[in-house]
């Protein structure tokens, strides 16, 4: 049986937090194993956010370190980068000409950024279809995302059924993906309890100094409950057994600088050799840059046999 094909992007707007890995990244690295992956750098995207020459290229870069580091493999993913591959704009804009403007106006980031009364790019209204694009031209199977982001997947689905209906004459031009709700994860708390984000300042980086390791530990918010500094525990579980957790947290009850000097030492262990990993990619950019070159090779060939089908079901190839 061929595997499965798994689609993710990531935007490079930013060094990654320990929330992010054990929220995504770690189960990319997990599923790379029995699925056919495409992970792509979502360079396009981050305009929205990054409008920035220098800023936007150390980005791209980074997190292209980033998933080497923490073991994306290039043998069984393809990674690539978005701005490479022409199809998925060019893919949008057929898809911008069948969606209707109070469609789009129910979509999460449009409705947050009204909220905040600001002012809306055309980039921000118009980002799911670039989405749906982004994932219906390698025809994945599933898309893992959080529950927060399941309304992409479905957007996506909603455009291929209606691209098929109008254009398909009854053949399924756009397979209809599923979303994969990692439901095992939990959201990884912040130094202040509140949810790990880069945007509160209570993130912990994925490849922090032992240095940084230790300011932000020291600065977790110690709310305890039951003489236990449940903030702490939190984030402790995501590096120690919980049972083995919690008997150690009985016997250094109300040590809450001997609890946090040891949470330092266990994720400075886990760090430590992905912080290693990252400095040996960084030697040589050359050769880090080849893989995203030949990732965007394989999937560029992908994408335009896509927009080939896709092309003579509209009629603009004569």
């Amino acid at each position: 049986m061929s595997k499965k094909i798994l689609l993710s992007g990531v935007k490079p707007t930013g060094s990654p937090h320990i929330g992010n890995y054990f929220g995504a990244m770690k189960q990319f690295v997990e599923l790379q194993k029995d699925h056919e992956g495409y992970i792509f750098i979502a360079d396009y995207h981050a305009l929205n956010f990054i409008q920035n020459k220098e800023e936007m290229e150390k980005n791209i870069v980074g997190v292209l370190l980033d998933y080497l580091a923490i073991g994306l493999d290039s043998n069984k993913i393809t990674i690539f980068k978005q701005s490479d591959i022409s199809e998925h704009t060019e893919l949008a804009w057929i898809f911008d000409t069948l969606t209707t403007m109070p469609y789009l106006m129910r979509a999460h980031a449009f409705k947050d950024a009204e909220a905040k009364n600001k002012e809306i790019s055309i980039g921000t209204f118009n980002y799911p279809m670039l989405m749906a694009a982004d994932i219906l031209l390698y025809s994945p199977d599933i898309v893992p995302v959080g529950q927060d982001q399941k309304q992409h997947v479905e957007i996506a689905r909603d455009t291929a059924e209606k691209f098929n209906r109008i254009f398909g004459k009854g053949n399924q031009i756009f397979k209809l993906p599923e979303p994969m709700i990692l439901e095992n994860v939990a959201i990884v708390p912040g130094t202040d309890g509140k949810k790990m984000s880069k945007s509160y300042n209570n993130h912990i980086p994925l490849f922090a100094t032992e240095e940084e390791i230790k300011k932000c530990v020291m600065s977790i918010v110690t709310d305890s409950s039951g003489g236990v500094p449940q903030n702490v525990f939190a984030i402790h579980k995501l590096f120690r057994n919980e049972k083995e957790l919690e008997k150690i947290y009985k016997e250094k009850e109300g040590k809450y600088k001997e609890l946090k000097e040891l949470l330092i030492e266990d994720i400075e262990n886990f760090i430590a050799p992905l912080r290693e990993k990252r400095k040996e990619f960084e030697k040589d950019i050359p050769a880090a840059l080849k893989i995203l070159k030949d990732g965007g090779i394989k999937a560029k060939k992908i994408a335009e046999e896509k927009m080939k089908e896709v092309k003579a079901q509209i009629g603009v190839i004569l």
